[in-house]
């Protein structure tokens, strides 16, 4: 497959030139220029700083969610790589000021190594960081074993509700708790039809007949769980639907947000009729679906594919989902629902 860089080498930084040189309002470099933070003067010290590294190519996560109201910044790694533990400290330093800084760290062994190694370093300097893991992958462990699954698109409700709480002045302690909880109550469920292709090595991420489908991949393109063979969408919907509810039973009349979020080769034809079908299965059961978010925000390098993650939020929660934000790539949520 046919791609659009200057050198493997560059793409990276290429790409973050483009990106800051598009949004100079919102976006800046950091000290460092695999840092994107928020433009203007720097966090002030009444404010909790929120910032996550991650490899790139899965963009517009998390690059395009810098802005008021969700991420302070973004650590840039190299395509499908963890930053190192010396680039996120220098994420840290640009950020943090007296109130501290909440890490986001989804949960894949690079990430995790570096991002606790950094927060280490950042504490000897006596600046205040607190990490928070994230996972909600049903696929990568069973039940019970929640702390061991991978970090799957549904971490975007804690960037966008600790983004928002954040502004209010949420301290470091209570930050860290909210986005406990939301992990909690957050399951996700993924299912791919074509692979991707990895830019540096031209080489198809995994193989799959025309005629089945990949039940439970991850967003770096590790293994599913189980294959499916094609068929109508209700039926998929209803098979994922079905393995998300029964990981996080919910009782009928429950609010509940979803989120169908496309790999990077799937339309949004193809995606916005998936959640018609999620939307008609949870109506079915007596679960109220709201304020949805739906679009491709954690790609895969063109992977055809979706997941679906379910969010069971407080009213608190759904407040600050719903509230304003300004980022490049995060959708407004709550048209039409009065805000």
């Amino acid at each position: 497959m046919k791609k659009l860089f200057n050198s493997k080498e560059s793409m990276v930084d290429d790409m973050i030139d483009g990106f800051v040189a598009a949004f100079p309002g919102v976006v800046a470099r950091g000290d460092h220029p695999r840092v994107v933070r928020k433009a203007g003067p720097k966090t002030g010290d009444k404010k909790v700083s929120l910032l996550i590294g991650n490899g790139s190519g899965h963009e517009p996560i998390a690059m395009g969610f810098v802005g008021p109201g969700l991420l302070d910044a973004n650590v840039v790694g190299d395509v499908f790589a963890a930053p190192s533990a010396d680039l996120i400290l220098e994420g840290i330093r640009d950020v943090t000021g007296e109130a501290g800084s909440v890490l986001l760290i989804s949960r894949h062994e690079g990430d995790v190594i570096n991002g606790n190694a950094a927060v280490m370093m950042a504490e000897d300097e006596g600046l205040n960081v607190r990490p928070l893991l994230m996972y909600d992958d049903i696929s990568s462990a069973p039940k019970g074993e929640e702390d061991e699954r991978r970090g799957a698109p549904g971490t975007m409700f804690i960037y966008k509700i600790l983004g928002a709480a954040a502004e209010t002045g949420m301290s470091l302690d209570d930050l860290v708790a909210l986005g406990e909880d939301v992990r909690s109550r957050t399951r996700t469920l993924g299912a791919a039809v074509r692979s991707g292709i990895s830019p540096l090595t031209g080489d198809v991420m995994f193989s799959l007949p025309e005629d089945e489908i990949y039940i439970g991949i991850g967003v770096h393109g590790e293994p599913g769980v189980a294959r499916r063979k094609t068929g109508p969408v209700k039926d998929l919907v209803a098979f994922m639907m079905e393995k998300i509810l029964e990981d996080r039973p919910l009782e009928a009349g429950t609010e509940t947000v979803v989120m169908i979020n496309g790999s990077g080769g799937t339309t949004q034809m193809e995606l916005l009729t998936i959640y018609s079908e999620v939307e008609k299965y949870l109506s079915k059961v007596g679960i109220q679906p709201v304020s949805p978010m739906i679009g491709s925000f954690v790609t895969t390098q063109e992977t055809a594919g979706f997941s679906i993650s379910v969010f069971t939020p407080t009213s608190e929660m759904l407040s600050l989902w719903r509230a304003p934000q300004h980022s490049p790539y995060f959708p407004v949520i709550g048209l039409g629902e009065g805000g």
